[in-house]
């Protein structure tokens, strides 16, 4: 009977070896799992934040707008007011500011070919008289948005111009007229637009009486 039990006890220990890897290897194999699982989940809550950005409707380049200008020989011979767009990209958020810029450089080599020109950009001399260090939009002009005139007013932008215009007409006044309404407009956020002159007078308005501004 010793002899029994002494030969049996090796076999005991083998079975608790065996026993003790089994558990081991149990144990591995469900803390892997778990590991995983955790790290996935962190991916899965910082995803949402990501989504859940404002989406910029930017390209990697700016911001794409469109300049209007008018239109030869519609333009100059029956409709002062027809204008065609042209696209241009922005590099900052002052889009309208940057339009109106776009406009008084006038259309490409390529754009005036097709018939498109600028009255806005051959009216335009002198000195500025934009006393500002940074006036908006530069020694040109300057853009006021939801004011007309003085007054607050939403939806109405006013474009006061800090050079001297030189309009030979009431046909020249009307094309002015139409660039700058319709690259303005071309915003959400711009419904009205009111153009000055230097002087602070509504352009184009031979009355006198400013009613532009009432």
């Amino acid at each position: 009977m010793i002899r029994k039990i002494a030969k049996r006890r090796p076999v005991s220990a083998r079975l608790l070896f065996l026993v003790l890897s089994v558990l081991s290897l149990a144990l591995a194999a469900w803390l892997l799992p778990t590991s995983g699982a955790g790290h996935s989940q962190s991916q899965a809550n910082a995803a949402p934040m990501v989504q859940g950005q404002p989406v910029s409707t930017s390209q990697p380049g700016g911001y794409p707008i469109k300049v209007f200008f008018s239109r030869y020989p519609v333009s100059v011979t029956s409709d002062p007011t027809a204008v065609s767009p042209v696209e241009r990209i922005s590099p900052t958020l002052s889009v309208g500011t940057f339009a109106l810029q776009m406009l008084i450089a006038g259309p490409t080599p390529s754009e005036r070919s097709a018939g498109l020109f600028s009255e806005l950009n051959t009216l335009l001399s002198g000195p500025s008289n934009c006393t500002a260090p940074l006036p908006v939009g530069g020694p040109d002009f300057t853009l006021t948005l939801n004011q007309r005139g003085s007054h607050s007013e939403p939806g109405t932008a006013t474009v006061r111009f800090c050079r001297q215009l030189n309009s030979p007409g009431i046909g020249a006044d009307a094309r002015v007229r139409a660039e700058i309404t319709a690259t303005l407009t071309q915003f959400s956020s711009i419904r009205r637009v009111v153009i000055l002159t230097r002087d602070g007078h509504c352009f184009g308005d031979g009355s006198g009486l400013d009613r532009c501004l009432s």
